[in-house]
């Protein structure tokens, strides 16, 4: 009975803080303290923020296309009413189209499943079934530190925990628990080669009791978008190979690994992928992954004191990525790992051992000579040299001036980047620059930066808390990202991580040190989710504007440059609104979204 009875307190006492969030009620897993200090699972259960709402429904299936830009909690009734059965969108050919299902039911409905069918075009033309892909979105844990009001790269709070829609997988059926809801997440492929114009066809939803069926109605343009490997914007998502060999539990480098990252970065090509992460020394960022980064260059100090490198690894997984499209760049990191640690084999015992060699002194301007020189060598004889930068990472200015000292004083031909906060002193001297959003040069000062060939992108990371890509992000944010670096005039995006995974991220996305996502966007087994597809939507959007810049100043037609002003006006919004409102940053998006359309249809 005392059992019993705490139990009900604490459904009470959480239903009462669940009030109180910013996202009410929609607690879903509570964290209780331990007296170590830690926190672990206790209780998990669903509440809703008015539970009264279930009564309200109709017995039976409930389903209606919904927005993308949104995300649909498990225990709530979503705001759908009334429900929408039809699907209209417009699109280019070689586009990717977007939409949610939302399913729910007051009761449990089993073998929930979907049956696709052709949409029919003009003269017969046909988009088959096949472009149609349908994923599960899955639910994840997530911490919400929103309302701390401190999201300032720290230790990630544990005591809001929440379960958020994210991950995707595919599905054959499904059962819907009652009183719940379930996004589907729906993309359809437009075919490079398909004819122009109005495509109508139906997906028939079944379960066990229940049927409905729903209309999709696609306007198809006449422009073509280019394949994601020739799209131009810059996206650099830095990827631990390693992580995949831990995660599955086989060997690093082995063939099954090497299958795996395949699939695993094909993902990352398809989004418009151009950076290749790699790493010339052990652990670069402080141990801070649940999988550390590797080098996959090894140092060795033989017995009479010169050095010796093995590229083994770097070479192999510069090729894998190479023959799945991302192959515009190579990132080699790092000359200032954090800490200046660098680690390296004894070549009399066969051991590890550590240097910790700042960038200002005689040993490191010694050594990095000797190492620079060996690379470079290797780099032009694979014909990888010009398209590779020596990669720096967050690091105080005294000592990443003294790197870059060194590294120009070899060659005044490397490539060097830089992520981090803006610098004045540090513009000339790179070839390419990520400035954390917020920190950033004037729109002027990036506009130099382009004119004299030098690339700039920017990022977020554990901050600011928006824009950003937490799991607990409204999703139009990641869409939004790329709104933003056309608007300042940025040449792309970058992101630390694609994929440093915390211990169990299909379950469990918080990481312990920062919000949940922070460190990986995409899931094992080379899952997409929302965050993902969001981030890609928006590069996709990038890329429509390039090209119809490019059709509209060739146009003769008044009516298009009347438009582009309009839409260009349209850009600089992005720019001066710092508010992050959901709805007002939705409304932009959709806004240029609309305008995108107008032009499309006018610009064959």
């Amino acid at each position: 009975m005392q059992k019993i009875s705490a139990l009900i307190f604490l459904l009470l006492f959480s239903l009462t803080i669940g009030f109180s969030q910013a996202y009410k009620g929609r607690i879903e897993a509570s964290k209780v303290v331990v007296p170590d200090g830690h926190y672990q699972d206790e209780y998990t259960f669903d509440t809703s923020v008015d539970p009264q709402r279930w009564t309200k429904e109709k017995p039976g299936l409930h389903i209606s296309f919904a927005s993308t830009d949104k995300l649909y909690f498990r225990s709530e009734v979503p705001d759908l009413q009334p429900e929408s059965l039809v699907w209209e969108q417009a699109g280019w050919r070689g586009e990717r189209l977007n939409t949610t299902l939302v399913v729910w039911s007051p009761d449990t409905l089993d073998q929930v499943r979907f049956v696709l069918h052709d949409l029919v075009g003009p003269k017969g033309a046909v988009l088959k079934r096949e472009n149609i892909k349908l994923n599960l979105v899955r639910y994840v844990l997530s911490n919400y530190p929103y309302g701390d009001g401190n999201l300032d790269c720290g230790p990630s709070p544990y005591r809001d925990v929440f379960l958020m829609p994210d991950r995707f997988e595919p599905f054959e059926r499904f059962q819907l628990p009652g009183r719940t809801s379930r996004p589907v997440w729906l993309s359809l492929e437009v075919p490079p080669g398909t004819e122009p114009g109005a495509y109508q066809g139906t997906i028939d939803v079944k379960t066990d009791r229940y049927n409905a069926t729903l209309t999709l109605k696609i306007k198809v343009q006449p422009p073509t978008l280019p394949p994601p490997t020739e799209w131009k914007f810059r996206l650099d998502l830095w990827q631990n190979p390693w992580v995949l060999a831990w995660y599955n539990h086989v060997e690093p480098w082995s063939e099954e690994h090497k299958l795996l990252l395949k699939k695993h970065m094909k993902l990352y090509a398809d989004a418009g992928g151009k950076y290749i992460t790699t790493y010339a020394v052990h652990s670069p960022w402080a141990d801070n992954s649940f999988r550390i980064e590797d080098t996959m260059i090894d140092w060795t100090k033989q017995e009479d004191g010169s050095w010796k490198f093995d590229y083994n690894i770097f070479d192999q997984y510069v090729e894998l990525a190479m023959g799945v499209g991302v192959d515009e760049a190579i990132t080699i990191y790092s000359p200032v790992p954090w800490g200046n640690r660098f680690r390296y084999r004894d070549g009399k015992t066969g051991n590890y051992a550590y240097a910790i060699m700042a960038p200002d002194s005689k040993e490191y301007k010694a050594f990095w000579n000797i190492f620079l020189t060996d690379l470079k060598t290797h780099l032009q004889r694979k014909g990888w040299f010009e398209k590779t930068y020596i990669g720096i990472n967050e690091s105080e200015m005294k000592q990443t001036l003294a790197a870059i000292q060194v590294v120009k004083d070899h060659s005044k031909d490397w490539r060097i980047t830089y992520a981090g906060d803006w610098h004045k002193e540090l513009d000339l001297l790179l070839s390419d620059y990520s400035f954390l959003f917020g920190k950033e040069p004037s729109m002027k000062e990036a506009a130099e930066r382009a004119a004299r060939g030098a690339s700039s992108t920017y990022y977020v990371c554990c901050n600011p808390a928006k824009p950003n890509n937490f799991v607990f992000s409204p999703p139009i944010e990641g869409r939004w990202i790329s709104w933003y670096a056309v608007a300042y005039g940025y040449d792309g995006f970058l992101r630390w991580a694609y994929d440093a995974w915390p211990e169990d991220p299909t379950r469990d996305a918080r990481h312990g040190s920062w919000a949940a996502g922070d460190c990986f966007l995409v899931y094992p087994g080379a899952n997409s989710g929302i965050r993902f597809e969001k981030l890609r939507e928006g590069i996709s959007d990038a890329e429509k504007i390039r090209v119809l810049r490019d059709k509209a100043a060739k146009s003769p037609d008044k009516n298009v440059k009347k438009l582009m002003l309009e839409f260009d006006q349209h850009l600089k919004s992005f720019t001066t609104e710092r508010d992050f409102n959901e709805q007002k940053i939705t409304d932009a998006v959709q806004t240029g979204e609309k305008m995108l359309d107008q032009l499309s249809d006018l610009l064959k």
